[in-house]
């Protein structure tokens, strides 16, 4: 194969794998409908904050900020193939692990654009570096920030993920936002 077919194939997979995470754009983070939120966040919303809060955090923590939002935006990139699963069926479905996902979902790019995301994905699962662990954090302060923000609007059902996410987080500066943002209004910010 001469180089401009190979390069020719190498941006077709970048191109399949962006339309791919289009539909995250599309997709619903489900576990929401069971605490009666009819029209919830996508995943690409949810995983944008992820990434924001994950560079804060990091930030904060003496950690790389960018390499934890990288994670974060990455975090549930998976859930093109497999949706997003919610708390209460996971006990009852098996879905291939998140890195061999993303490795069929990179393949085809070129070797180091698909190892960047492979290696993103494998860390943040993994929970070993301090950036993982602000990364992990972020996804469930965002949890429980998008819990604020829904029973702020009068969604009643919401006290079980704010309670999880808050017992699941492992740095104080997430510690401390979260409880900061379980006093504060979610409009807070327009009052200053």
């Amino acid at each position: 194969m001469s180089t401009d077919d190979q390069e020719q194939k190498e941006a077709a997979a970048i191109a399949a794998f962006s339309f791919e995470m289009g539909v995250l754009k599309r997709q619903r983070r489900s576990g929401w409908w069971h605490a009666g939120v009819r029209d919830p966040e996508s995943i690409a919303e949810h995983s944008l904050r992820v990434a924001q809060l994950a560079g804060i955090i990091a930030a904060a923590e003496g950690a790389d900020p960018a390499r934890a939002a990288y994670m974060g935006l990455w975090h549930d990139s998976q859930e093109t193939r497999i949706g997003d699963i919610p708390h209460s069926a996971k006990p009852y479905v098996q879905a291939r692990g998140n890195t061999e996902i993303t490795a069929d979902q990179v393949a085809g790019m070129p070797e180091s654009v698909a190892n960047s995301v492979i290696d993103a994905v494998g860390e943040y699962e993994s929970r070993e570096s301090l950036e993982a662990i602000c990364a992990h954090d972020a996804d469930k302060l965002e949890c429980l920030i998008q819990a604020v923000e829904y029973r702020d609007i009068g969604v009643e059902r919401v006290q079980s993920w704010i309670d999880s996410s808050r017992a699941a987080l492992k740095t104080e500066t997430a510690q401390r936002i979260a409880d900061v943002a379980l006093t504060i209004s979610p409009l807070s910010w327009r009052e200053k």
